[in-house]
């Protein structure tokens, strides 16, 4: 995954509460065993009607295009567990998604596919939902470090993230390139312990 450190991108407001995994990716494209070639088919019964864009939708609309930072409200990503949600996600170009609150798997999934949840209170999604509307290519600011969203026009905002998760992001790894770090360690216990492993599942082994 690309390491993410700090990112500034264009907001794109998408005000429904309890947005669930079925409607960010339908169970009809999960036929595919990459990680890519999601992003056409995010959002797509919202997106689409009869194949064709649907203008009322907030990603059709061209103030928003190139958008990568996803402002929601409470509870999203919540239904299904489908990895393939963060997938679609992060393949349409969104590296930061902001709100309330997100159903737990759907948080958890994001870090491992490179995408930054942030819970923020409702009172600074409301402001950031507002200057979204107010101001065509609002942008904001997150740096991971000092864990704060900003804005050129002075809203600046904390948010939690735990040292492990934020130590991935940083590094750009899931939990198995996290585990890989550690390849001379476990190979130096597999050598000490060669024993274990090299008997037949028959025999016992003798210490």
């Amino acid at each position: 995954m690309e390491p993410f450190t700090s990112f500034t991108g264009t907001a794109v407001p998408l005000d429904v509460d309890n947005v669930d995994t079925d409607a960010i990716i339908p169970k009809q494209f999960l036929k595919r065993t990459e990680r890519t070639g999601y992003g056409e088919f995010l959002f797509y019964d919202w997106r689409f009607e009869n194949g064709k864009d649907r203008h009322d939708f907030i990603l059709n609309q061209d103030r928003y295009q190139g958008s990568s930072v996803l402002l929601a409200r409470k509870n999203f990503g919540c239904g299904s567990s489908r990895e393939h949600a963060p997938w679609a996600l992060s393949d349409y170009g969104f590296r930061v998604i902001i709100a309330p609150s997100f159903a737990d798997i759907f948080y958890n999934n994001c870090f491992k596919n490179g995408i930054l949840p942030i819970v923020l209170s409702n009172a600074d999604v409301d402001v950031l939902f507002q200057r979204t509307n107010e101001k065509r290519g609002y942008q904001l600011s997150v740096d991971l470090e000092s864990q704060r969203v900003i804005d050129s026009h002075g809203f600046e905002a904390y948010f939690e993230v735990t040292p492990y998760r934020k130590r991935l992001l940083q590094k750009g790894l899931d939990e198995i390139g996290s585990t890989l770090e550690f390849q001379d360690k476990i190979k130096s216990f597999e050598e000490r312990h060669r024993i274990y492993y090299s008997i037949n599942k028959n025999e016992k082994a003798s210490i």
